[in-house]
Formats: C-alpha cells, sequence, structure tokens
C-alpha cells in the first residue's frame, strides 16, 4: 500500500506546519542525491518527501485533502470517480517528482518557501536566501556545478603545492594543494563552474587522487619508511643517512640493532607528525672469505640459537 503524504514525512495528520517543514529539512538532509551518489533509492526517497511536503505546504489542498475531498493527486473525490486514494498517491508522486528528461525531480508549482530551501541546502552548498525557485536551486547545484578528478604526487600531497592543470572540458585551472589533503578529497574551487541563466557561476569540484611513493607510505600525518642496513652496521652501530619528505636526515644506529627495530623521527611527518623508519638487516650477495672465516670463530665460541632465545623468552 502507497503511503500518504504524512506517512511519507513521518508525521501525524495533526501536525504544524513547523513539524512537517522540521520533518521535511531532516529526511530532505539525509536522502539528498548528492550525498548518496549512485544510491536510485535514496534518489526515488528524496522525490518522495519533496513531494509530499510541497502537497502538504500548500494549506488549501492539505484542507481539502484532509476532509476528503480530494487525493493526493488533487483530483476530486466522490461519485464517479474510481481512482483510489492508493492510485492517487502513486499519480501525485509520478507529476511531483517527474521532470523533463529525468533531470530535474520537481514541478515549480509545488510552492516550495525559499527559506526551506535555504535552511536544507545553505549550509550544504552555500546556498543564499532569495526568490529562486526550487527548480532553479536544484538546476545549480547539478548542472552548474563541475566535477573533476585530479591524480597528484604523493610529495605534493604531503608539502602541498601549487599546480596549474587543463581540465578535461579545455578549462585552465590554477589549484592550490593544501599540506596534508587526503585520499578522495574534494577541493572546491568557488565560481570556477558553469554560468547560471542569471548570471551566477557554479562551483568546481576536485576530487584528489594520490600516486603512491616509492618509498614513503602515510597514516593520518605519520610517514612510514623502511630503510636496509649491513650485518656490521647492525652489529657495530653506526649513523646513517635517511630520506625523509623534508630532507634527509642521520640516524644513529645502536651496537646490536634487530631487524624490524623501528626508530622515530619527531616532526618529520606532515604537519608536525612523525617518520617512523623501520630498518631491515640485508647480507651482502657475496661473502668473502675474512667474513666467513670470522663467523666461524664466533659461531664456535658462543652458543647463540635466536629461535632459543626466543623460546626462552616465551617460557
Amino acid at each position: 500500500m502507497n503511503k500518504t503524504p504524512y506517512e511519507v514525512l513521518g508525521v501525524s495528520k495533526t501536525a504544524t506546519e513547523d513539524e512537517i517543514k522540521a520533518a521535511y529539512r531532516k529526511l530532505a538532509k539525509k536522502h539528498h542525491p548528492d550525498l548518496n551518489p549512485d544510491d536510485k533509492k535514496a534518489e526515488d526517497k528524496f522525490k518522495d518527501i519533496s513531494a509530499a511536503h510541497g502537497f502538504l505546504s500548500d494549506k488549501k489542498k492539505r484542507e481539502a485533502y484532509d476532509r476528503g475531498e480530494i487525493d493526493a493527486d488533487g483530483k476530486p473525490k466522490g461519485p464517479g470517480n474510481s481512482q483510489t486514494s492508493d492510485q492517487g498517491n502513486r499519480q501525485y508522486y509520478r507529476d511531483f517528482a517527474g521532470g523533463p528528461g529525468g533531470e530535474r525531480y520537481y514541478s515549480s508549482a509545488n510552492n516550495i518557501n525559499p527559506e526551506d530551501l535555504d535552511g536544507i541546502f545553505g549550509s550544504m552548498f552555500g546556498g543564499k536566501k532569495s526568490g529562486t525557485s526550487f527548480e532553479d536551486l536544484f538546476q545549480q547545484q547539478q548542472s552548474a556545478d563541475v566535477h573533476y578528478r585530479l591524480n597528484i604526487e604523493f610529495m605534493e600531497t604531503a608539502l602541498g603545492a601549487k599546480k596549474q592543470v587543463v581540465m578535461p572540458d579545455g578549462k585552465n585551472l590554477k589549484i592550490a594543494i593544501p599540506e596534508g589533503v587526503n585520499e578522495g578529497q574534494k577541493l572546491r574551487l568557488k565560481g570556477q563552474g558553469k554560468k547560471m541563466k542569471d548570471g551566477r557561476q557554479g562551483d568546481a569540484y576536485v576530487e584528489i587522487h594520490i600516486a603512491p611513493h616509492k618509498l614513503f607510505a602515510r597514516k593520518l600525518n605519520d610517514i612510514f619508511s623502511e630503510v636496509p642496513i649491513g650485518i656490521n652496521e647492525a652489529i657495530l652501530g653506526d649513523t646513517i643517512e635517511v630520506e625523509t619528505i623534508h630532507g634527509s636526515v642521520n640516524v644513529k644506529i645502536p651496537k646490536s640493532t634487530d631487524s624490524g627495530k623501528r626508530f622515530r623521527l619527531k616532526g618529520k611527518g606532515i604537519k608536525g607528525g612523525n617518520h617512523y623508519v623501520d630498518v631491515k638487516i640485508v647480507i651482502p650477495n657475496e661473502v668473502d672469505e675474512d667474513l666467513e672465516k670470522a663467523l666461524k670463530n664466533w659461531a664456535e665460541k658462543h652458543d647463540y640459537n635466536p629461535r632459543k632465545e626466543k623460546r626462552k623468552e616465551n617460557a
């Protein structure tokens, strides 16, 4: 059974105008297509709640509907009218939710109050209070705004950068990449979209996609990398040079450093984050006689077995 306009908004038949308006705003924010891309159910729900609000906001239609004089389609009910209330509801939603080419959800006959639009969409899209019709505002968000995808290098996101790029439509844009921008984050370029009929300009939204780095990985504002060390450096200790996003720094490797040991480089990450370096012991491809002899002599004098030591630790 199709829902009545009251049921769509989740309010009672005795709901006040303010209660209907509040219910509409809450549902519109939740189900707006821009917040639920490629979600057909959310789109249909958004159409229904907007249509229901448009109907109940018309005082005369609401009163006639409550008295049973008209159905949700606005058509008279009575003898000779075989259309049921459910059928009327279905037609009502088609009329209110339909639009030319399927591109617009609403008819200007909805009598939507511009103040309602400002309350719902103002914080979401930067809309301003005006006499603009619902249809025009929707057109602004769906047609005047343009969306791009931009692939950038890891270091450009870590340190920030300024880029001048040519978009697919041939438009040349100057983009400031903020330090620490995240994968999938959208940058809003105000006034860089399409021009509307009333002279206002839409916005451009640039979605950031970050290319992986050969040395660095990132988690929030911290950077992670792995650095190889030789067995001589691991056993005897040494000072090695390590690359960070801010340049190379010297890191002291203590004697008897194990593979996998992690060192923290404070403040060498993104926006004051840290850089964590994991060392990895690498055995030389060729072991000469001197090294082999030294290791044999050491092994003969020391009964060292790392697996046995591990078992002792876990005992």
